[in-house]
């Protein structure tokens, strides 16, 4: 299970076991759109490579209010 934690400058990752950072500009060049509008699903592509994708995707400055 992959743990995404979400705030202003990136996001924490827990992705089997492992724990790192994806800064923002990082996230914002793998998607090629403005970091608040960046969904959770994306963020979760980048981690993984077949993610299993439940509900809704949820953009990033919807998740940090």
């Amino acid at each position: 299970m992959t743990v995404l934690s979400f705030d202003e400058s990136g996001v924490d990752v827990v992705y089997e076991g492992t724990e790192f950072r994806l800064g923002k500009d990082l996230i914002e060049e793998a998607t090629e759109k403005p970091y608040p509008d960046v969904t959770d699903h994306e963020v979760l592509k980048i981690v993984e490579e077949s993610p299993s994708l439940n509900g809704e995707p949820r953009r990033i400055k919807d998740i940090i209010r």
